[in-house]
């Protein structure tokens, strides 16, 4: 059957099918850093462990983490957390995020989804294995300032960042919550997510959406401003095509208005403001692209047939 363009003609729908397929192999290779979309890690969600894992199914965190404001919101958690220097020195030093930022990305998609969707003993070994990593992960700064992605400390800050930039984007552009949420979800949304954390070593983790914004402020004395290449870095990241860079500056935009306020004079970004405002444009952005992949990710759907919750991903059915 056909299907009628944006400028009243008609596009056979031959033509939409292979063009969707395109962009959703693409876009999940890109996140997940494996060309099929589906790496060992998203299968892994399916396959290790029964029953639910440290997040309730269709629970708030499953919500905000399944939907595309994350795309927004990791942006925003990438410029304030780099308003850290010794958070910076980390990433800097001990990643390729220059040479490969896709690679960087798709480790950042892992740590989040597996521990979102995954069965609790799989998130304890996801757990085990950053853990691993970030005792790697220590220097000194060119000052002299010692640095340790272990440091609880920084721990807190990194995930006080990353909290804040997810909710602000799910309230800017994300699905509406529903109604069982009730009108609290943000102060359900940072409590539960503290337990991602706590697995890592962090501590006293702000249990509110109010008490988060008090958390982040505490750390005025010690941030400095984004070095410029590393802002030029995050919002324009090299590799992407024409297309693809259309569609990532509607993401930077947004992201630049979703910044804390705390943060924002640090990152050269306007920010939020006293209140999260709705963007209406990269809302609809993201509903395009939501409309082309699928109602669910891979991890999500993952997850759903390992609780018997949904059918068999694609790449299960194939391996049948």
């Amino acid at each position: 059957m056909p299907s009628s363009g944006s400028a009243g003609t008609v596009v056979p729908v031959a033509i939409l099918d292979p063009l969707g397929k395109t962009v959703r192999t693409r876009f999940r290779a890109r996140v997940s850093g494996d060309p099929t979309g589906a790496p060992g890690w998203v299968r892994d969600i399916a396959q290790v462990g029964n029953g639910p894992g440290w997040f309730e199914p269709d629970g708030v965190v499953w919500w905000v983490h399944g939907d595309l404001a994350t795309l927004v919101g990791g942006v925003t958690a990438l410029l304030g957390q780099a308003a850290h220097p010794l958070a910076l020195a980390g990433f800097r030093r001990h990643s390729s995020y220059l040479e490969d930022p896709w690679k960087r990305l798709a480790g950042t998609a892992r740590w989040l989804v597996v521990t979102t969707f995954g069965s609790a003993e799989l998130a304890e070994r996801e757990a085990s294995r950053v853990r691993r990593l970030h005792a790697t992960v220590r220097g000194t700064t060119g000052d002299g300032r010692g640095y340790s992605a272990g440091d609880p400390q920084l721990l807190r800050w990194v995930h006080l960042a990353f909290t804040d930039a997810f909710l602000a984007a799910q309230q800017a552009v994300g699905r509406p919550p529903v109604a069982r949420f009730g009108r609290r979800w943000p102060d359900a949304y940072v409590s539960e997510w503290a337990r991602s954390a706590r697995a890592l070593g962090a501590g006293d983790l702000p249990e509110s959406e109010a008490g988060l914004g008090e958390a982040l402020a505490s750390y005025r004395p010690v941030l400095e401003p984004v070095p410029d290449e590393v802002r030029g870095f995050l919002t324009a990241p090299p590799g992407l095509g024409p297309a693809e860079q259309v569609f990532y500056r509607g993401l930077t935009s947004a992201a630049a208005l979703l910044v804390s306020p705390t943060l924002a004079p640090y990152t050269g970004t306007p920010g939020r403001g006293r209140a999260v405002v709705r963007l209406p444009a990269t809302r609809a952005q993201l509903r395009a692209l939501q409309m082309v992949l699928g109602p669910r990710s891979p991890s999500e759907e993952a997850a759903r047939w390992r609780l018997g919750l949904g059918p068999a991903p694609a790449w299960a059915r194939s391996a049948q």
